[in-house]
């Protein structure tokens, strides 16, 4: 490999995102080494060629030495135990996550003392699958990875993390923790609910109906196949945002069902709904060209080119100066 090195990555926790980013880091030159808590998926790693181990002390006191970024990949309700390793054993790295929630992960952080090297982190992109033998080092590629701007990130860990994403393929928005937060309840979370309730209603049409079932089925409830308990991991510490959502979302049923008794049509709905959808069809991203991180002001300026559809596709113009 010519030019200047790759800075080493520790990834603690690596089932179907940390696994990806595992291997996506791997492939695009980092030294690339990792924590699993269970040796079985460890040496699942291990057996397809990656630096993946089962002892924490041992992969963070290597992280330290190695002045690696450290990856959080465990599900939310194991943060807690990670950022006690964190603490203990590397607590000067520049750490990141690819937790599906930012305000509990930055507020967690904030408990630890960790935070002044701290940039939140979470991939927009996953199956139904989980575990290590369901990543892939292509599973980013061309998707969104959310990087945190809130106030406190500091210029030199935010180009880390945002390298990082954009050399495992994806482009970087970025986004406060909060307006993260709120964001993926509707777009993340509150599909997960429907998925759960349109299955259980066409299980509960019996043998027929699921015999019928095609497309609009399947794919409505491709997200029900994931584990429940994992679904729970990822909805439940959103859940001011969510229940925000499904009240919007109960609202928007309950008019729908109304009309269709009041007056037998759906076309309020149907029509809206339509809409909806050409909306994120004719969404575009932007290229953010004239922010630096590092230059003045340089988390605002950020955080309105994220919000109205900005985009980092590249960090190659000069380093800002902090």
């Amino acid at each position: 490999m010519t030019g200047t090195p790759k800075p080493a990555v520790c990834v603690l926790g690596t089932g179907l995102i940390g696994g990806s980013v595992l291997r996506a880091a791997a492939v695009a030159g980092y030294e690339a080494f990792g924590y699993n808590r269970s040796e079985v998926g460890a040496k699942a790693a291990r057996l397809d060629g990656y630096d993946v181990i089962s002892d924490v002390e041992a992969v963070l006191t290597r992280a330290a030495d190695r002045d690696a970024l450290v990856v959080i990949g465990v599900p939310m309700p194991a943060i807690d135990a990670v950022l006690s390793d964190v603490k203990t054993f590397a607590p000067d790295c520049v750490l990141t996550d690819v937790v599906s929630v930012k305000a509990p992960v930055a507020a967690a952080v904030q408990r630890h003392e960790l935070g002044a090297r701290y940039v939140g982190g979470h991939p927009m992109a996953g199956t139904s699958e989980s575990g290590w033998a369901a990543s892939s080092p292509d599973l980013f590629k061309n998707t969104a990875w959310a990087v945190s701007v809130d106030p406190g990130v500091h210029a030199d860990p935010f180009r880390r993390v945002a390298r990082l994403a954009l050399d495992c393929g994806a482009v970087v928005v970025p986004v406060l923790a909060v307006e993260h937060d709120r964001a993926v309840a509707r777009i993340s979370h509150l599909p997960h609910v429907l998925a759960e309730a349109l299955a259980i209603e066409g299980s509960n049409g019996g043998p027929l109906a699921l015999g019928l079932a095609a497309g609009s089925f399947r794919d409505g409830t491709r997200v029900a196949a994931t584990a429940p308990d994992l679904v729970r991991a990822i909805c439940e510490p959103n859940a001011a945002a969510l229940l925000d959502v499904l009240d919007d979302t109960l609202e928007v049923l309950t008019q729908a069902r109304d009309s269709l008794r009041a007056n037998g049509t759906i076309a309020e709905l149907t029509e809206a709904g339509h809409d909806a959808r050409n909306d994120y069809e004719d969404n575009e991203r932007w290229v953010i060209t004239d922010v630096r991180p590092g230059d003045h002001n340089w988390l605002t300026k950020l955080i309105d080119a994220g919000r109205s559809g900005g985009v980092l596709t590249t960090l190659d113009q000069a380093p800002g100066p902090g």
